[in-house]
């Protein structure tokens, strides 16, 4: 959406709130919880959910490495929705011809 007059000119930005954006940090949130679910079934030596199969998996050092991955995956899943919650890098840009000036302004993590 945008705002234009005579002189000025206002262009509003989306920011983090993408479509792409929700799809990544989704498939990336189940993609981790796959992982931990397998690491820890390897650790305890069942099944914890009956599509992935641990008997194959020795807890060290797959099953700690997987772990691994799924806690990591779920750290930046849930930056990933902070970023789209707070609506990071949203804001507006503001062009003035009458005086001469250019706005820039962006949400960000400090604001």
């Amino acid at each position: 959406m945008n705002w234009r007059s005579k002189d000025i000119w206002i262009e509003f930005l989306r920011g983090s709130r993408k479509t792409s954006n929700f799809f990544w940090s989704f498939i990336l949130f189940l993609g981790s919880l796959g992982f931990l679910v397998v690491g820890t079934s390897s650790y305890l030596e069942k099944n914890l959910i009956s599509v992935f199969p641990s008997q194959e998996i020795l807890f060290f050092p797959q099953g700690i490495v997987m772990s691994f991955y799924g806690i990591a995956g779920l750290f930046m899943s849930s930056y990933l929705w902070c970023t789209i919650f707070w609506n990071v890098g949203s804001g507006y840009d503001q062009f003035d011809r009458k005086k001469g000036i250019v706005c820039i302004f962006r949400w960000d993590f400090l604001d």
